[in-house]
């Protein structure tokens, strides 16, 4: 085995134009206690990757390696690791580390737990030939999906289900969904699965196009006026001035999930035509491990349908401008 592996590393975080990302090469990590070693073979492309490069999110360390929807296959046992053999495959998600002690991690809400860990932002991710876990925060994962299509679920699948649940959806309710990547074109389809009527905003023609082969109920632009009030909307873009147009567009008594962890700007906020009727805005923050073992299974009995972009690893700079670009329809993957 060699000693030393390829990986990208945020060096100057900016715009991505620019090229933040750097390719290096770097030592071939070693698994601690309680960890185990993968080898990697795809690691999906997630725009909080983008943030991260670009400087929205800063840095937890130095050159810290992204990615968190890593596929791959357990190669070395650190000591004292049981849970996982080698040869499986296994997915290293967002979470990787929670404290386990503190008054919101004994209460089931590690999401909030108040000294996480996260891969690719606190630990190195998956941009990378091998990547290191906790046994304890990885996923099994479920057959039927080729590296490419299980990636994304491992942080848009999952984020989107918690979203969906901080959303409040009535079963069979009315859904606004603002902005249709790959997060977004997952959730709908737990949505529709429930038997709810989805309505997708979004400025990409061809999102629009991905939305109604999926059988959104209507598409428009991305501040649009759907066509009947809502009784749940989650916003993914980033983008801080959908949110006025989001809350309007609730009936009353509907609820607004922010998935995602950067936001822009929000604008004033007009309490009559916002707020006003028990119109309630919620935001999202990571995930409980429990949320993601129970969207896999619900994705599995599903049927989710991923749609997946592949790019070489030696690509990922490429990858990250066509994400902010809005030149990817669905997700994108990077495959080792």
């Amino acid at each position: 085995m060699p000693d030393l592996m390829k990986a990208w590393v945020v060096d100057r975080p900016g715009p991505v134009d620019g090229g933040p990302l750097i390719q290096v090469e770097k030592a071939i990590p070693e698994p601690g206690p309680g960890q185990v070693r993968l080898r990697v073979r795809v690691c999906g492309v997630c725009r909080t990757d983008l943030h991260l490069a670009e400087g929205d999110l800063e840095p937890r360390h130095p050159r810290v390696t992204p990615g968190h929807e890593v596929v791959g296959v357990v190669d070395t046992l650190g000591s004292g690791s049981t849970r996982w053999k080698e040869g499986d495959r296994i997915g290293v998600p967002w979470l990787g580390h929670t404290c386990g002690r503190c008054r919101f991690c004994v209460s089931g809400r590690e999401n909030l737990c108040i000294d996480p860990r996260f891969t690719g932002w606190d630990l190195d991710g998956g941009y990378a030939e091998y990547a290191v876990v906790d046994q304890a925060y990885a996923y099994a994962l479920p057959e039927g999906y080729s590296d490419e299509e299980v990636a994304p679920l491992l942080c848009a699948g999952i984020i989107g289900y918690r979203a969906l649940q901080r959303a409040n959806l009535p079963e069979g309710g009315r859904l606004g969904i603002y902005g249709f990547g790959g997060s977004a074109h997952i959730t709908a389809q737990v949505a529709l699965a429930h038997g709810a009527r989805v309505h997708v905003m979004t400025r990409s023609t061809e999102a629009q196009a991905l939305a109604l082969e999926l059988g959104v109920t209507s598409v428009g632009g991305a501040d649009a006026q759907p066509p009947e009030p809502l009784d749940s909307a989650i916003l993914f873009a980033p983008v801080g001035t959908l949110v006025p147009p989001a809350l309007a567009a609730l009936d009353r008594g509907g609820t607004l999930a922010i998935a995602g962890i950067h936001l822009s700007d929000v604008p004033v906020l007009n309490y009559q035509e916002h707020l006003f009727e028990e119109r309630t805005l919620q935001s999202v923050t990571a995930n409980t491990r429990q949320d993601g073992e129970a969207f896999l299974a619900e994705a599995a009995r599903i049927g989710v349908r991923v749609s997946a972009t592949p790019y070489p690893m030696d690509r990922a700079g490429a990858a990250l401008r066509d994400l902010a670009g809005d030149r990817v329809n669905g997700a994108a993957v990077l495959v080792v």
